[in-house]
């Protein structure tokens, strides 16, 4: 059974599919997942709205208690981490991470940048030591084989790879980079553009980023059972991977 990460982060309520003023994003995230959940009914989605419940934001105590060892905090500490730990053991717990992240004037919306901040955690994610040889960060998530699936929107055009605005595109490289310092390297990405012309050109890039989601999924589903999926979860990732369905957080 393959266990998804379902993450939204658009400011938006709600899909352009349904709403004028809906999110794009949002649109292709449950599509992938629908398309997905058709094939594959019995394997487990776990769904986190970080657009509209953000993650809260990392304050100095957050840094003091993430960087104390486990054995020596304090109970406060714990309290302080323990909306992040949630989060942690979510995306731990995860074959396949799919998100909605829209593009905010060239970058990641805040509240996903929260949520980044939140899961890159030393001794859970990554891990650091001083006295090792070489480079003393390493990932901790390598050999989880985990693959992410990025479904964002641009009111603008032209941020692929070779285009334009290319370089003004700080959304995939970011999370690329946000991700693979982790170990998740395993990357697909689909976006729709000219959010902000709202004409015959966004309705066409939109058609376009729909067929992308569904080759993709139909691409993976083809791929997904010879594939070695990552070790099981260890009992403390939280009950909500070992119920079928959808579970809503936040």
């Amino acid at each position: 059974m393959t266990r998804i990460l379902h993450l939204d982060s658009s400011a938006r309520a709600g899909g352009s599919e349904q709403h004028r003023h809906g999110s794009h994003t949002r649109r292709l995230s449950a599509r992938f997942v629908a398309r997905w959940r058709e094939a594959r009914p019995g394997d487990t989605v776990v769904y986190r709205d970080v657009g509209q419940a953000p993650p809260s934001p990392v304050t100095g105590r957050w840094i003091q208690s993430a960087f104390t060892a486990t054995g020596k905090r304090e109970p406060w500490m714990n309290d302080v981490l323990a909306e992040s730990d949630a989060l942690v053991d979510e995306l731990l717990g995860a074959d396949l991470i799919v998100a909605g992240v829209p593009m905010y004037n060239f970058n990641v919306p805040a509240q996903f940048k929260a949520y980044i901040d939140n899961i890159i955690r030393v001794g859970r994610t990554f891990g650091f030591d001083r006295s090792r040889t070489g480079e003393p960060y390493w990932p901790l998530l390598a050999e989880a084989r985990k693959k992410l699936v990025i479904l964002s929107s641009r009111g603008d055009f032209g941020y692929g790879r070779g285009e334009r605005l290319e370089a003004q595109n700080h959304v995939e490289p970011s999370i690329r980079t946000a991700f693979g310092y982790m170990g998740i390297t395993d990357m697909e990405s689909v976006a729709v553009e000219y959010d902000e012309f709202g004409d015959e050109r966004l309705k066409a890039s939109l058609a376009l980023a729909e067929a992308r989601v569904d080759a993709l999924v139909d691409r993976l589903l083809l791929e997904w059972s010879p594939r070695e999926l990552g070790p099981e979860p260890d009992e403390g990732a939280g009950a909500a991977h070992a119920t079928r369905g959808t579970v809503h957080m936040g």
